[in-house]
C-alpha cells in the first residue's frame, strides 16, 4: 500500500495536477515565490537537459534537418496559429502578449520520453527538441519583439541575455552533469527535479492568477479555446496533414509532439518577468492542456495496442 502511495505521490502527472488544485485552494502563498521562480527555472532547464545527449548530434549532417524541422513546427507552425487566434480573441494585450511569450517558448522536455512512449522517433525527438532549443535564442526575441510593439515594445537585447541565461547556459552546464562519475547520480534524481520544479512554477502562476478561475469565467474560456485550438486541433489537423504526405509513422508521432507541446514552465517565468502576472494566465492554463493532451494520446494508444 505503501509502495502505491509513493508512486502516486511521485507520478509526474499526479504532481502537475496537485500544484495546479494547491495554487488554486492556496495562492495566496505564491507571492513569496515569485521572485524565485527564474532560479527555480535555470535549475530544471539545467537538470531536464540533461536528457538531451550530445552523442544524437552526430554524423552532424544526418542532424540538420531535423533540428530545422523542430523549429520551423515549433516556432512557425505552433506560432502562427496560436498569434492568430489570441489576436482574434484576447480581450485584453497583456493575455494577447502571453500568448506571444507562448509562441516564441522552445518544446517541452516531454517530447522526448513521450516520443518513446508513444512509438516515435526518439533520436529525432532529442534532435529536434536541441534545434528547437538553441534557435529559441532568435525566435523569442523576433516573435517578441515584434509583436510587443502593439503596446510600447521590449528591448530583444534584453530577451536574448534572459534566453541565454535559461537555454543556453543550462544547456552547456548539462553537459558537465553528464560526466561519468556524476551521471548515474543526476538520471536518478533528474525526473523528480524538473517534476517538483515545474510544479512550483505552475502553482505559482496559477496562485497569482486565482482569481480568474474562480470569477472571470469569460477569460478563462476563451483561453481555453485557443489553447483546446491550438493544441488538440492542430495535433489532429497534423497527424491527417502527415498520413497524405506518408511521412513515416514514428517521425510523424514526434513531429507532432514538437508542433503542440510547448514549455509551459519556460513561459510562465518568461511571461510573469516581461509583461506581468496577468500575462501568464496563458501559460498557466497551457500546463493544463500539455497535461491532458499527453495523457490523450498516451490512453489512445493503449486502446489502439490492446484492440490488435
Amino acid at each position: 500500500m505503501t509502495q502505491i502511495a509513493s508512486k502516486i505521490i511521485l507520478n509526474r502527472n499526479f504532481i502537475l495536477v496537485l500544484a495546479v488544485v494547491l495554487g488554486l485552494l492556496i495562492g495566496d502563498w505564491a507571492s513569496l515565490l515569485k521572485e524565485y521562480t527564474f532560479y527555480i527555472l535555470a535549475i530544471v532547464m539545467t537538470f531536464s537537459t540533461t536528457g538531451i545527449s550530445t552523442k544524437a548530434m552526430f554524423p552532424l549532417k544526418q542532424m540538420i534537418l531535423p533540428m530545422l524541422m523542430g523549429s520551423f513546427l515549433n516556432y512557425v507552425v505552433f506560432g502562427a496559429v496560436i498569434i492568430a487566434l489570441s489576436y482574434w480573441l484576447m480581450p485584453t494585450p497583456e493575455l494577447f502578449l502571453g500568448f506571444v511569450v507562448i509562441a516564441s517558448t522552445p518544446p517541452g522536455v516531454a517530447v522526448i520520453p513521450f516520443s518513446h512512449i508513444l512509438d516515435g522517433d526518439l533520436k529525432y525527438a532529442i534532435v529536434g527538441t536541441l534545434g528547437a532549443f538553441i534557435s529559441s535564442l532568435f525566435f523569442a526575441p523576433l516573435i517578441v519583439g515584434l509583436f510587443s510593439n502593439i503596446d510600447g515594445g521590449i528591448n530583444p537585447l534584453d530577451l536574448f541575455i534572459t534566453m541565454v541565461q535559461l537555454v543556453l547556459v543550462p544547456l552547456l552546464i548539462s553537459r558537465l552533469l553528464l560526466w561519468q562519475p556524476i551521471k548515474p547520480t543526476i538520471e536518478k534524481v533528474r525526473g523528480k527535479i524538473v517534476d517538483w520544479g515545474f510544479a512550483l512554477i505552475i502553482f505559482t502562476a496559477v496562485g497569482l492568477n486565482r482569481q480568474v478561475f474562480f470569477s472571470n469565467f469569460d477569460v478563462l474560456l476563451l483561453v481555453s479555446l485557443v489553447l483546446f485550438l491550438g493544441i488538440f486541433g492542430l495535433g489532429w489537423i497534423y497527424e491527417l496533414f502527415s498520413r497524405k504526405l506518408g511521412i513515416k509513422a514514428p517521425a510523424a508521432i514526434t513531429q507532432n509532439l514538437l508542433v503542440t507541446i510547448k514549455s509551459s514552465g519556460f513561459a510562465v517565468v518568461t511571461a510573469l518577468t516581461l509583461f506581468g502576472e496577468e500575462a501568464a494566465i496563458p501559460s498557466a492554463v497551457m500546463a493544463v492542456f500539455v497535461l491532458a493532451y499527453l495523457l490523450y494520446l498516451s490512453i489512445r494508444k493503449e486502446l489502439r495496442d490492446s484492440s490488435k
